[in-house]
């Protein structure tokens, strides 16, 4: 087998949490990455589920409710944060 090397770069933050849980698996970050390209070969892609982060109930809640009151004709309208304030005084 021919080896060779591979540069990517990344978060140094990312990084030394990635090493200290492959470290906590007993093995090193090479070890995982070829692992984990061994895993996208013989799945013959990703080997695990990519989604995209849906809201919770209160935030779906809570962007019905905006959408709601952006339909509200008398929903009250502000053109600024000054005016905004001024109203909240009042």
């Amino acid at each position: 087998m021919v080896r060779t090397s591979m540069n990517i770069c990344m978060d140094l933050h990312v990084r030394k949490r990635a090493q200290q849980f492959f470290s906590d698996l007993g093995m090193d970050t090479t070890t995982a990455v070829n692992l984990f390209l061994h895993q996208v070969i013989r799945h013959n892609g990703l080997p695990f589920e990519l989604k995209l982060e849906t809201s919770n109930a209160p935030t779906l809640v809570a962007m019905a409710e905006g959408e709601r009151l952006l339909e509200d004709p008398n929903t009250r309208r502000f053109s600024s944060v000054e005016e905004l304030f001024k109203d909240l005084d009042s």
